[in-house]
């Protein structure tokens, strides 16, 4: 297991879905509520979450996304309007490589997480950040992860 001391600048979750099950549809229009804690269930997902006990084992009962990616992105793009809350991950870090995640334990201020995947990019991403989002996210999507423990993450004081 990985112990790990990237930060926490941002945390999210939301009621219900936008896009997730939307293809060919409209997009929902379900809020991302910023919140300064999360409390988080084995196996289950985030309290108040779109995601909570959606199924048995699921990859994304949490998802994780790099604040350098969305500065990155906002460069390359010259877009500077959309907060981090567009692409709908949870957890907004600094200071790590999510990819290397992928396929290995880690810990999280005393939380257990196993990163299964990336966040995929799709082509919403072009309709909530703006066009060309989705090829500048591909391998850069974030990181979706199982939750191993009961816990609680906080948005860091050192952001």
């Amino acid at each position: 297991m990985i112990a790990t001391d990237f930060r926490i600048k941002h945390l999210y979750l939301s009621p219900g879905h936008n896009f997730f099950g939307h293809h060919e549809k409209p997009p929902g229009e379900h809020p991302m509520i910023e919140r300064d804690e999360l409390r988080v269930f084995a196996g289950r997902g985030i309290e108040g979450d779109r995601f909570l006990d959606f199924k048995p084992d699921y990859k994304g009962q949490i998802t994780f996304f790099a604040h350098e990616v969305y500065e990155e992105l906002c460069s390359k793009l010259s877009i500077w309007d959309r907060s981090p809350a567009v692409f709908r991950r949870n957890v907004i870090t600094r200071g790590v490589d999510l990819n290397e995640l992928i396929g290995r334990e880690f810990e999280l201020q005393g939380v257990r997480f196993f990163g299964t995947t990336e966040c995929t990019p799709c082509y919403w991403m072009d309709r909530a950040f703006g066009e060309g989002a989705e090829a500048a996210l591909m391998d850069h999507g974030g990181l979706r992860a199982r939750i191993l423990s009961d816990g609680a993450l906080r948005i860091d004081a050192l952001k």
